[in-house]
């Protein structure tokens, strides 16, 4: 959005029975940066004590006559609410306030919809709103219909010149979508298979904590970076700079925040399958944010979804340098005694990091099953050489082997067994 014509919004958060305040204020700092990152600068923020949401308002008939009066007085150009809304919340809403009615979730998407560049990226924002929009659709085509020509936060659209009013029209295109999807993650998953020789390391953390900072730095690169939320949304691979022979793949994943709408998570999963490719994981944590273990909760909660959360991890704290109160890093030293702390900006102790990296993939084991003919000795003589047999089966005139191996050797796995009916399964341990 043109900086020069940046809409001004009210914020609204709600405290109920599990929730406290502090923690509702720091949700809404939050909300504020997604608003700067879509184009929108708060005028006014408000926080509501309730035992439970209003059906009809979500925050009560009185409070939002009271959100009526604040945006005529400061003349917002829309409310966002830090919760999901309803469709019902949305339309009584709207009429009570005259005015755009927005919630998170809707903000996130439209961030989504303006950062995305790639075939990729483009067709899972396009998939997420649509199912976002779809139980919303007379209220999304009549508001969009009187805002004919705008270009406004949550007016992008999904990425039709018109958008339909027939919900089987809209269904119909979310299948479309899905296919399509489909397609790109089989193109992903070829792209992966040529990079199985190499040793994997995917860097996950919470939006804005550094991690594109990071990969620069360890790598070399010029990835684009952004003091802003979801500065990249594609999964970018570069090789880590390092004295050794091995080749290291570094992988950088989109970022996430809390309360991620759950059709953009459904969506990005074929991104973030590069994380269940890795061999190692690097939780990037940006250790000078107040609500730093909060953060990294939302992460382990991503990675335990995509069922990778056993897999090997760094935690790495970045923005050290930030860090206030220098006694919080000797805390967080005996809190996370095998965490590493750096600052990617200033490309403090990041050479520590790579040397660390280095250390884990000569260090770590690699579980291969295999399929082999009898006939062919000499393989199973070399194997034999290199691996451990975990375990073994005859069958047919082949043998099934389960091996385990040092990541070392991955290069001599895979040049050996070319050629050969290998089974599916190859993981590091």
């Amino acid at each position: 959005m043109n900086e020069q014509h940046r809409e001004k919004a009210i914020i609204v958060g709600v405290v109920h029975a599990r929730q406290n305040r502090e923690l509702v204020g720091e949700y809404l700092d939050e909300l504020s940066l997604l608003l700067d990152t879509a184009g929108a600068d708060v005028v006014y923020r408000t926080i509501q004590e309730r035992k439970a949401f209003d059906p009809a308002y979500l925050v009560g008939k009185g409070f939002s006559d009271h959100l009526a009066d604040k945006t005529n007085e400061l003349e917002a150009d829309m409310i966002v609410f830090d919760d999901d809304l309803s469709p019902a919340q949305v339309k009584n809403l709207e009429a009570r306030c005259k005015t755009k009615i927005m919630d998170r979730s809707g903000i996130i998407l439209d961030i989504f919809a303006n950062r995305a560049k790639t075939r990729e990226a483009k067709t899972q924002v396009e998939l997420a709103q649509l199912q976002y929009y779809l139980p919303r659709l007379t209220k999304m085509w009549t508001h969009l219909s009187r805002q004919a020509g705008s270009a406004g936060i949550g007016l992008k659209g999904p990425g039709e010149t018109q958008l339909e009013t027939d919900r089987r029209l809209v269904r119909r295109r979310i299948t479309t979508l899905s296919r399509e999807l489909v397609k790109i993650t089989n193109q992903r998953n070829i792209r992966r298979q040529r990079r199985k020789e190499e040793f994997k390391v995917a860097l996950m953390g919470y939006t804005n904590v550094g991690k594109s900072s990071l990969m620069n730095t360890l790598t070399t690169s010029d990835i684009y970076v952004e003091n802003r939320l979801f500065a990249t949304l594609d999964s970018t691979v570069r090789q880590l700079e390092h004295s050794g022979k091995e080749n290291v793949l570094l992988i950088d994943t989109v970022g996430f925040v809390r309360k991620l709408p759950h059709h953009l998570v459904a969506s990005f999963k074929s991104t973030l399958e590069e994380t269940r490719d890795a061999d190692l994981l690097l939780h990037v944590v940006d250790c000078s944010h107040p609500y730093f273990r909060d953060q990294m909760r939302v992460i382990e909660k991503v990675l335990k979804e995509l069922e990778v959360d056993d897999r090997p991890t760094i935690l790495v704290f970045n923005k050290i340098d930030l860090v206030q109160d220098k006694s919080t890093l000797s805390d967080l030293n005996q809190e996370f005694p095998q965490g590493l702390l750096v600052s990617a900006k200033r490309k403090l102790f990041t050479e520590d990091l790579k040397q660390e990296i280095v250390r884990r993939m000569k260090e770590q084991n690699i579980k291969a099953d295999i399929q082999i003919s009898l006939s062919d000795q000499k393989l199973l003589a070399s194997i034999y050489e290199w691996a451990k047999v975990l375990d073994r089966k005859y069958e047919d005139g082949h043998v099934l082997l389960s091996i385990q191996f040092p990541t070392a050797y991955r290069n001599k796995y895979y040049q050996l067994i070319d050629g050969q009916e290998t089974k599916k399964d190859f993981h590091a341990k």
